[in-house]
């Protein structure tokens, strides 16, 4: 381990044991989570050529290999593991609808509007 990783690893646990002594967390201060929840997050698609960013009811999808934003809109989750996708292609400056469904934290399978599937997984 090198020492940044063994400083951030002892920094992390002070946190770890002074969030714990503490009763109440303030507004200011949201709950520690375990892990990914939803969406929220970076997916990328099977080719590897474009990642979707999820967050706060908005995304955004950027071409991996240049970094242009490619589309942009809204989703929401609308079950447990079901999320509806509308945006715009900004490349086709034509709307974009999908459905998706979480088949594992790591996996979405989604259909377009016009019947195409296609899969994202989760990057880390």
């Amino acid at each position: 381990m090198t020492i940044a990783r063994k400083l951030l690893s002892a920094g992390a646990a002070a946190s770890l044991l002074a969030a714990s002594a503490c009763s109440t967390v303030g507004p200011s201060e949201p709950p520690m989570s375990s892990g990914p929840k939803g969406v929220e997050g970076s997916w990328i698609d099977a080719k590897g050529t474009g990642l979707s960013s999820f967050t706060a009811g908005a995304f955004t999808t950027v071409a991996t290999d240049t970094g242009q934003k490619l589309a942009e809109g809204s989703y929401t989750m609308t079950g447990a593991t079901s999320v509806e996708i509308h945006g715009t292609s900004l490349i086709r400056q034509t709307p974009v609808s999908f459905n998706c469904l979480m088949i594992s934290t790591s996996q979405l399978n989604c259909t377009s509007a016009s019947g195409q599937n296609f899969v994202l997984t989760r990057r880390v």
